[in-house]
């Protein structure tokens, strides 16, 4: 669906450059940028296989953590590219406060386009990509991306929230939109450096399932974020949450904590501890249910404590 939306901009566009008049607001500058709206998870010019101060393995849950958080910032940087692509261009029309970009294609694409951005009267600007298929009949469009910026505390500062809709997507367009499924509700404030982020989806078994994510960037190029999530890990259909807190520097040397409760377990709570070096090597593991023998000392970690949130 990404590519296809994109090439679709050639097709909403008039001229390859930025053009305001005197009544158009500056739509491009209000809304966020992909670089800005991620997860700065730091990288590493050691060898990613250890080095002197690992105990020999890749710390498994720095790849779980560097999973999460790339699998987020290439949800939200197309998002956010595509919505960008689109508003360097004049819009196809403009009544009043409501500007409207499409709708069109190109010729061979299943479905129709368009972006409708609304300049409220507080400053903010709400904005809707909508679709429609082409292989349907009558179809109507339907609302793929559901968003609101608010550029008023000034250039870099702004604060905002978008709504995905993937099982809209793949109605609108069933060819090309990919395995996605459910939505994601991203709100961020650039002042402080959050993010928060839903995700409804269902299981394999079609079951209801939810994860909740939340990050704050550190000004060293540190970060901390906090991953939930729902999911039947137990013997029985009850859901279990699994909660995992990572935690890093900018020199990439973190720690990840981690959680399951909840379900099966009833008061039973079983946590996990991992540190990592700068090069992503494990220094040091401890769990509560001797899953795995201990590793390491806690006093090598690059935060020396273990540190949960309450559990949901």
């Amino acid at each position: 669906m990404f590519k296809s939306l994109l090439a679709t901009t050639a097709t909403l566009s008039l001229v390859a450059c930025v053009q305001h008049d005197d009544g158009t607001p500056n739509i491009d500058k209000s809304l966020p940028t992909s670089d800005q709206v991620s997860i700065k998870l730091p990288n590493s010019n050691a060898s990613a296989r250890g080095d002197s101060q690992a105990l020999g393995q890749l710390s498994p849950y720095y790849v779980i953590t560097l999973g999460v958080t790339s699998t987020f910032n290439g949800s939200t940087a197309w998002v956010l590219t595509l919505i960008h692509a689109i508003v360097q261009t004049p819009p196809t029309t403009v009544k009043g406060n409501v500007y409207t970009w499409g709708p069109g294609s190109q010729a061979l694409d299943p479905a129709d386009y368009k972006l409708v951005v609304t300049a409220n009267a507080d400053g903010t600007f709400s904005y809707q990509l909508s679709g429609k298929s082409k292989t349907q009949a009558n179809a109507q469009f339907e609302v793929l991306i559901d968003g609101k910026a608010d550029p008023t505390p000034g250039e870099t500062k702004g604060s905002g929230q978008f709504l995905i809709d993937f099982d809209a997507g793949k109605r609108v367009n069933p060819i090309t939109s990919g395995d996605a499924k459910g939505s994601v509700d991203v709100h961020y404030d650039l002042a402080k450096a959050h993010l928060d982020l839903t995700i409804m989806s269902t299981d394999a078994q079609g079951r209801p399932t939810s994860a909740d994510y939340a990050y704050n960037a550190a000004k060293d190029g540190g970060g901390d974020m906090t991953f939930d999530v729902g999911a039947d890990v137990g013997g029985t259909a009850k859901l279990e949450t699994l909660t995992l807190r990572s935690r890093w520097l900018g020199t990439g040397a973190g720690r990840t904590d981690a959680r399951i409760a909840g379900g099966d377990l009833g008061s039973l709570q079983v946590t996990a501890s991992e540190c990592w070096s700068t090069s992503f090597g494990r220094v040091y593991y401890q769990d509560s249910n001797n899953f795995s023998p201990p590793e390491g000392a806690e006093s090598s970690c690059a935060f020396t404590t273990q540190d949960l949130p309450v559990p949901h």
